[in-house]
């Protein structure tokens, strides 16, 4: 049956295999598919993690084996080598791959430790590179005009050292970039105040993790998606023209946070793990009347006096149809947060949580249930310690009791239980 497969799918079989390992395998098969790895393999990948006997063999040895394997085909599109906790390569050696490829390279995962440093930039800068991802390396002297990256779209740098000025300059030799992300990133400063500015007319996704720094200033005029995750920030300003679509927020710890006036075509809000204070964070989303998701998830509030309440929610995006809460619950807020009579008519996933259960709980759950009359799934999720006191045990007999009364009486909507 292969032999009647052409050498181009052949090829395309060879490349979803992506492990150099398996397509060295199978290659062997016969001279259609040693020839269908030459001439027609476009997606090759050496990863420390995906074979043991990597951490087993030599650096000298190690490189041998890529290059022979490199130097076998033609016409590489994705080339990915990840080499973690492996000893340092020679830059000759890696020159010599990236040399080879970069006329015909789209895709590159770069992970390597070499003596002396080699410059990813100036190997594949102005060729047809579209995605580039670089992890534990530096970057430094960056000359846009001529580290110029045409055709990169898609930018990730995790572990890497770099300049605030070189990060900027690199994202403006990258004139058609629409991804971009950073993961603990290294940044060299010149001043005592931590502060970067990035400036991308293109940027439509940025997502930025584990990074301490003073200011971070993003103006990005097509930006749809943010997310920033396990950061510590004084201050982060969005500047844009309005396209904001996703907003997410994980573990971060911010004390002034702008994401810019112009919010309305804002659909998802995601907050986790964060400290809000609730005014000042509503007025800065209430104008997005096309919100479809708001999740505000192990959320403290700055004032112990604020409160979400869905009076508001409700009258402020009509458009809502996914609702996640989960925060500490006290009698007076709790009253307050139901007050009102407008119904969230168009939400159908309803998320609660809660991190020490109350008799509160019980209450807030059929509160909600009642403003929301088109509900089809409510999900809770809840942590249960395995050592529980009498009192405690009392408080889950009364909502487990609650909550199948309330399964009677709702019975068009799917109740799910998730616990820790």
């Amino acid at each position: 049956m292969t032999e009647e497969l052409p050498v181009e799918v052949i090829g395309n079989i060879l490349s979803r295999l992506g492990g150099a390992r398996d397509v060295v395998i199978a290659s062997a098969t016969c001279r259609k598919w040693r020839e269908a790895c030459r001439r027609h393999l476009h997606t090759l990948s050496f990863n420390s993690n995906d074979w043991p006997v990597y951490h087993d063999l030599s650096t000298s040895v190690l490189e041998i084996l890529i290059t022979q394997t490199i130097f076998q085909t033609i016409g590489l599109q994705g080339l990915s080598i990840l080499m973690e906790e492996v000893e340092e390569f020679s830059a000759s050696a890696v020159i010599a791959w990236l040399m080879y490829t970069r006329e015909t390279l789209r895709r590159l995962h770069y992970n390597v430790h070499t003596t002396p440093g080699v410059n990813i930039l100036e190997l594949c800068g102005r060729q047809k590179l579209e995605t580039l991802f670089l992890s534990h390396n530096s970057i430094n002297g960056v000359e846009p005009n001529f580290h110029r990256f045409p055709c990169l779209k898609s930018l990730a740098l995790s572990y890497v050292s770099i300049s605030a000025l070189d990060l900027n300059l690199l994202l403006t030799a990258c004139p058609k970039v629409e991804a971009l992300e950073l993961v603990n990133p290294e940044i060299a400063m010149s001043d005592a105040q931590v502060t970067i500015e990035l400036c991308s007319p293109t940027l439509k996704s940025v997502y930025v993790e584990a990074i301490s720094l003073d200011k971070f200033i993003l103006e990005a005029d097509s930006i749809e998606c943010l997310h920033l995750k396990d950061c510590a920030l004084e201050l982060f300003e969005l500047v844009g023209k309005g396209t904001l679509k996703h907003f997410k927020i994980d573990d971060v710890s911010l004390i002034h946070l702008d994401i810019g006036e112009t919010v309305d075509n804002l659909e998802i809000v995601d907050i986790s793990n964060f400290t809000i204070f609730w005014p000042k964070f509503y007025h800065m989303i209430s104008k997005s009347s096309k919100l479809r998701t708001l999740r505000l998830w192990d959320v403290v509030f700055d004032e112990e006096e604020d409160v979400v309440d869905l009076e508001t929610i409700a009258n402020c995006f009509p458009q809502l149809s996914h609702l996640s809460l989960s925060y500490d619950l006290k009698d007076v807020l709790l009253h307050y947060g139901l007050q009102g009579n407008s119904n969230l008519q168009n939400v159908v996933v309803l998320e609660l949580g809660w991190t020490v259960i109350n008799d509160l709980f019980s209450h807030w759950v059929e509160g909600l249930l009642k403003r929301c009359p088109n509900l089809k799934k409510l999900i809770l999720h809840g942590i249960i310690s395995e050592a529980k006191s009498h009192e405690e045990c009392q408080i889950l007999s009364g909502f487990f009791s609650c909550l199948f009364q309330l399964m009677g009486k709702y019975t068009a909507v799917d109740v799910q239980c998730k616990f820790d």
